[in-house]
């Protein structure tokens, strides 16, 4: 099983960025997905998880229960994806994505920075 997260960067406080991450080693299409994130000195906190038809999407915290994040998927590209819109400040985390259920296989992460 392999995850490769991609699409972090430095933004601008009010940015956008869109999170991909490209699946292999397993049956992508059958199996939830979620996105989780670290932030400094913080846990690991989940943020949206969706179904593997990609109907059912569960949002897990606030950035995510007001609609300023969405996560997708695209099973004919074994891809997931986390679009992040009006980026905080707080936003700033190592973005995973991971394999459910839990304890499930977690690719490596990628840096989101939201800075001025």
């Amino acid at each position: 099983v392999q995850l490769q997260a991609s699409g972090g960067g430095l933004v601008q406080p009010g940015g956008s960025l869109r999170l991909s991450c490209v699946a292999s080693g397993f049956t992508f299409n059958s199996s939830w997905m979620d996105w989780a994130r670290q932030a400094p000195g913080k846990g690991l906190e989940r943020v949206a998880a969706i179904s593997p038809d990609g109907n059912i999407m569960n949002y897990h915290i606030d950035s995510a229960k007001g609609r300023r994040f969405t996560i997708s998927r695209d099973n004919a590209k074994n891809t997931l994806y986390l679009q992040m819109n009006f980026l905080q400040s707080d936003d700033t985390a190592v973005y995973y994505c991971r394999k459910l259920p839990l304890p499930g296989t977690t690719g490596q992460g990628t840096l989101v920075t939201v800075s001025s």
